[in-house]
């Protein structure tokens, strides 16, 4: 098995995690802010971290594995 091989897999799992991440940070950030009248004053902190969940996805998509 060369390490190119390796390297390819990394890669896969990188971007599918990250894919999963966008995922559940877009659910998060649909539920936190129409939920909003039952959260009332945590609906900011929730929407917060549903952007940076958001970001993180953003992220392991866009980075390139070395």
């Amino acid at each position: 098995m060369s390490s190119e091989e390796g390297g390819f897999g990394l890669m896969v799992a990188e971007k599918f995690f990250g894919l999963i991440l966008l995922i559940v940070g877009g659910l998060a950030t649909y539920f936190t802010f129409t939920s909003a009248q039952s959260l009332s004053n945590y609906t900011g902190f929730f929407g917060f971290l549903s952007i940076i969940i958001i970001v993180l996805g953003i992220i392991l998509i866009i980075a390139k594995t070395e």
